[in-house]
């Protein structure tokens, strides 16, 4: 039996559903027991794979057109510095919401109105005329992000309890293709319809709203499997949610004192630097490199390098993870990448400027690996939502001081070495956490379930 069989084996949760949620039987294309048809699986791969190319393109987007928006918006450079670290602030704080909401309605219901919050968003962002009101519809978009970010490991577990690895992989690698071409192909449309930045920025709404319509026909087929059922037994539609009915081996009442778990704050400090090293990288490399002579074209072209590597490597990663007793050696691979691309910088900035480049490409694919070890990490359904919400908002939150905080160091010493030195000190912490985060442990081993 492979590990994505046992995996399968000891995660199916088939009594908490929400409505378009999977409850029991056979599927082949969702694998295990997920009690779906082959269609109902395929447009839920769909609604991944759509949802995942959504979750950056607000963020990057944004960033090659920002000196249109404030001259636009007369914004402050302050200002302007608040809402380049937005992102992370509201995946923290709206990322909460999202075990809540799911265990009310169902992460598949929620997700679908995730991604139309964040299509409002993206439409209404463009319209705004003042300041104010362009960082209220940004906050909007990136709440729909949030919820998306938390649940989207959720379903995976959900509807894909043996494909895990597979279906991480899948997603990861759309959310990286969505950040690389929110980047690379924002300015070009633009120029080449002679529009202005509100176009820019308004068009990935209809991305968004493409991303509906898989979610949509989930749960229109679930309605109508519903009313067949009501008809066939003559009762009314049950309109199950998550919550209706608890996790296999627990009463009603159990709860999971997730803030209680050595593994899950583990992964909650390694979610936290990685993301920290993610944004650094993002938002400093191009400075970074142009300051040690590299042309400006160069180092945005390499940044590009940087984000790219994430395309492949999103979807081996994940199920190469999924096979693994322990995922520590790959926690100390990506490591060892970060620790190397940060030295290189240091040492030799312009010289080796491709291998570094491409050395903290490899290192930010502990992305991936940390969202598949968050499906691998709980036994059940009801224990990943409370992982995700946790381990995430725990990282997001954790993740805003550090592009600052670099910025803090570079003035205050006058140049590169002392931040690029912290970076390489936090890497070294995140293999640490890293290694014990990927134990063959779930939650429920490390704390009592309350009853």
């Amino acid at each position: 039996m492979g590990k994505d069989d046992r995996l399968a084996e000891r995660t199916t949760d088939t009594t908490a559903t929400g409505p378009g949620e999977p409850t029991g039987g056979a599927s082949r294309v969702g694998g295990g027991r997920t009690g779906v048809g082959r269609t109902t699986a395929l447009l839920v791969a769909a609604g991944l794979v759509l949802t995942a190319l959504n979750l950056r393109p607000a963020v990057a987007g944004l960033g090659p057109l920002l000196a249109e928006v404030r001259t636009g918006l007369g914004m402050s450079g302050t200002v302007a510095g608040l809402l380049t670290s937005a992102p992370a602030l509201c995946f923290a704080l709206f990322g909460g919401l999202a075990p809540r909401l799911a265990r009310r309605f169902g992460p598949t219901t929620v997700v679908a109105g995730a991604v139309l919050v964040l299509a409002l968003g993206l439409l209404l962002r463009p319209l705004a005329g003042s300041t104010a009101v362009f960082l209220g519809t940004s906050a909007l978009a990136l709440g729909g992000i949030a919820v998306g970010n938390v649940l989207m490991p959720v379903l995976v577990k959900r509807w894909f309890p043996d494909r895990v690895g597979t279906m991480t992989g899948l997603y990861s690698m759309a959310l990286a293709l969505g950040t690389a071409a929110a980047a690379a192909l924002t300015v070009p449309v633009v120029r080449a319809l002679d529009a202005d930045w509100r176009f820019g920025l308004g068009m990935w709404a209809g991305l968004a709203l493409l991303a509906l319509l898989p979610w949509t026909a989930v749960l229109l087929r679930h309605r109508a499997t519903e009313r067949a059922r009501a008809s066939a037994t003559g009762t009314a539609p049950s309109g199950e949610r998550v919550g209706s009915g608890p996790p296999i081996g627990q009463t009603p009442a159990a709860e999971l004192r997730i803030t209680r778990s050595r593994t899950a704050w583990a992964l909650g400090l390694f979610f936290g630097l990685q993301a920290t090293g993610a944004y650094v990288v993002l938002g400093w490399l191009p400075q970074i490199l142009r300051d040690a002579g590299v042309p400006a074209t160069t180092a945005g072209v390499l940044l590009a390098v940087t984000m790219g590597m994430g395309v492949p490597l999103s979807f081996v990663l994940p199920r190469l993870a999924a096979r693994l007793g322990h995922q520590g050696p790959l926690v100390a691979a990506l490591g060892l990448s970060g620790l190397a691309g940060y030295l290189g910088l240091l040492l030799a900035p312009a010289a080796g400027a491709w291998a570094w480049a491409l050395l903290l490409g490899v290192a930010n694919c502990a992305f991936p690996l940390v969202l598949t070890m968050i499906g691998m990490r709980a036994r059940t359904h009801t224990g990943v939502i409370k992982l995700s919400g946790f381990v995430q908002g725990t990282g997001y939150l954790l993740s805003v001081p550090g592009p600052l905080l670099v910025g803090v160091l570079h003035d205050a010493f006058g140049g590169w070495r002392a931040p690029l030195l912290m970076m390489a000190a936090l890497v070294v912490v995140q293999m640490g956490v890293g290694v014990v985060a990927g134990r063959d442990r779930c939650v429920e081993d490390d704390v009592p379930v309350r009853h």
